[in-house]
């Protein structure tokens, strides 16, 4: 995964690449939280289907 930020803009003021930062971490942050979201619905899939499994083994 590639990081924005390391490569800010040139020769701006430090607020400026404060803001620029701020908003490249908030981006990364919503991408890992989409990430994260897509995996624990996943995980509640397969744990749905495996108790599924297990209710049609016993009965």
């Amino acid at each position: 995964m590639f990081f924005p930020f390391c490569c800010g803009p040139h020769q701006a003021a430090y607020p400026d690449y404060k803001q620029y930062k701020l908003k490249r971490l908030k981006a990364i942050r919503d991408f890992l939280e989409a990430r994260l979201a897509a995996t624990n619905a996943e995980i509640e899939t397969v744990e749905r289907q495996m108790s599924v499994s297990e209710s049609s083994e016993a009965a």
